[in-house]
């Protein structure tokens, strides 16, 4: 079975709703506000712009207000959204019909002139979703509701990723300067990063940058409406005790995520409970392969990184179970690979290198660090679970090989400006959690293994500039084979060459963890993105 044709399968299982129990009366609030769904998470939302952060907690928040041509249903396979159907015409051209009588929020209508735009504005050099089609593909308007796409080379996953691919109004864009996207690093990005215009469910009705954003159903949406909600609160609570002290308070209906220590407390309230389940995100190290030195290094004169000794000694001092068990609270799925177990049906082909601190001190001194040396990590601390734990473990687990490791955590705004390509990927060792949006192996080999230059052209999510051209062609090939058996073995030959070259360290897939009033029904998906339009107060 290939890496995609069993997720449907695994994932109808046990992701659909909560199940509604309490009286509305629980919640504070007056019944007039009953259908008012309050949401706090980690971290912020800041631009308003979908093109800003390829981020799976931003692009769920604009997937309540934007839509892709493609959209993917309660069990994540893939349904026509935007385009009403597709065809492959030959290898290199498909066609999409697109969805009549559609409008924005504004009123504007939707055609194949906002397809074209969104087209072009998503490879512009300020995006941070180029990936999402290839670079060297031609759209063709055929007519209003007609778009044809050219490709260089075959693909047939064309489509995989368009879900989080937001179609935007070419019209309004130009009318409000929004032609460009916002850069993540743009602190003063001017007014229009925080105005929007979809064709969505809700629209954003304000929006307070790290403060409160409420959304309001969409008038104007094509959609039958599945929820009952007449507005939503977000507010972010970036301190974890905070968080869950409002949802058991009644001052908040959901929260992403509990911390997975207060998951008992959460459920042992009559009013409230935790929904968890398994995530397609794996959390990973990464290093630093691409400059000659470090600069956060006391090694001068070269760069420790670009010997897989040194990666591997690293690797072999990290004692997963222990995150697993004193971290994570047994909620996470050490893993071998970059990519889910689910995703990836090879996955059991692959071994972690174990841990042993001993051969890793070895593995150090052969390479000419007998005694260590220093190094910076970089870590969000309001974005993953437990996300600056995890790296205060391995702190620690490094010191015990010798490596004095200076952990730089900070929130996720400043950490993605400063690791990812508008920061000019300066960091040098760091911690990042990646879900393939295509839910396929490719896209894992592309944007995290993919051979890169240093303005991003190539693997743009590769911060480290690991680059082998044998994983390279490998992807190239994959990405165009229709044949199973032989795009695993490209698979598993890729999967093999980054295993024994330690290119990263994987850590685990991280569980799922919400927690809300039991009035409140909800669609959680794997892929942990909150979806309002699926939500109902009770």
């Amino acid at each position: 079975m290939n890496d995609r044709s069993h997720i449907k399968n695994i994932f109808a299982r046990g992701r659909r709703t909560a199940i509604a129990a309490a009286a509305a009366s629980l919640l504070m609030g007056s019944a007039a506000h009953a259908e008012t769904l309050r949401f706090a998470f980690q971290g912020t939302l800041n631009a308003l712009d979908p093109y800003t952060l390829n981020e799976t907690f931003s692009l769920g928040m604009f997937g309540n207000v934007y839509e892709g041509l493609t959209k993917r249903d309660k069990d994540l396979q893939i349904i026509p959204g935007l385009a009403e159907s597709w065809e492959v015409v030959d290898p290199l051209t498909w066609r999409f019909k697109l969805r009549e009588g559609v409008k924005f929020a504004n009123g504007n209508d939707f055609n194949a002139d906002d397809v074209i735009f969104s087209a072009e504005r998503v490879r512009a050099e300020s995006s941070d979703l180029k990936t999402r089609i290839p670079a060297d593909s031609e759209w063709v308007k055929v007519d209003d509701y007609t778009v044809e796409v050219k490709l260089k080379t075959p693909n047939p996953i064309l489509h995989y990723e368009w879900d989080t691919w937001y179609m935007m109004d070419k019209e309004w864009a130009e009318a409000e300067g929004a032609v460009s996207p916002v850069s993540a690093k743009d602190t003063s990005p001017g007014p229009a990063a925080y105005k929007a215009n979809g064709t969505g469910p809700f629209m954003f009705e304000s929006h307070e940058p790290g403060v409160k954003t409420v959304f309001k159903p969409n008038p104007n949406w094509w959609g039958t409406p599945e929820h009952n909600l007449t507005e939503v609160i977000f507010t972010p609570i970036a301190a974890d005790g905070t968080r869950v002290a409002a949802l058991l308070a009644g001052d908040v209906d959901l929260i992403d995520p509990v911390p997975v220590q207060d998951i008992p407390r959460v459920n042992a309230d009559p009013n409230t409970e935790a929904l968890t389940g398994p995530e397609l995100r794996v959390i990973h190290l990464g290093f630093n392969q691409m400059d000659d030195e470090l600069a956060t290094s006391d090694v001068k004169g070269k760069n420790p990184f670009k010997d897989p000794n040194v990666r591997k000694a690293f690797y072999q001092a990290i004692d997963i179970e222990a995150i697993k068990a004193r971290v994570m609270r047994d909620l996470s799925t050490p893993v071998p690979l970059l990519i889910a177990n689910e995703l990836y049906s090879g996955s059991g082909d692959f071994q972690r290198w174990p841990f042993d601190p001993e051969a890793g001190k070895k593995l150090l001194a052969d390479a000419g660090y007998p005694d260590g040396f220093t190094v910076a990590m970089d870590c969000p601390n309001d974005r993953y679970v437990n996300d600056e734990a995890i790296c205060q473990a391995a702190v620690s687990m490094l010191a015990k090989i010798g490596v004095t490791v200076n952990l730089n955590a900070q929130p996720k705004s400043q950490y993605f400006a400063k690791v990812l390509a508008p920061g000019g990927y300066d960091t040098d060792f760091f911690l990042l959690g990646w879900t393939p949006g295509s839910l396929d192996s490719w896209n894992v080999l592309t944007n995290l293994a993919g051979c890169r230059d240093a303005t991003g052209k190539g693997g743009p999510f590769n911060l480290g500039g690991y680059c082998n051209p044998e994983v390279d062609a490998l992807a190239a090939k994959i990405l165009g084979e229709t044949d199973t058996a032989k795009r695993d073995a490209m698979i598993n030959e890729a999967y093999t060459i980054m295993t024994n070259e330690t290119s990263h360290i994987p850590l685990h897939q991280q569980s799922l963890a919400w927690g809300k009033r039991k009035n409140i029904d909800i669609v959680q998906r794997p892929d942990n993105q909150v979806l309002f339009y699926w939500a109902k107060v009770n």
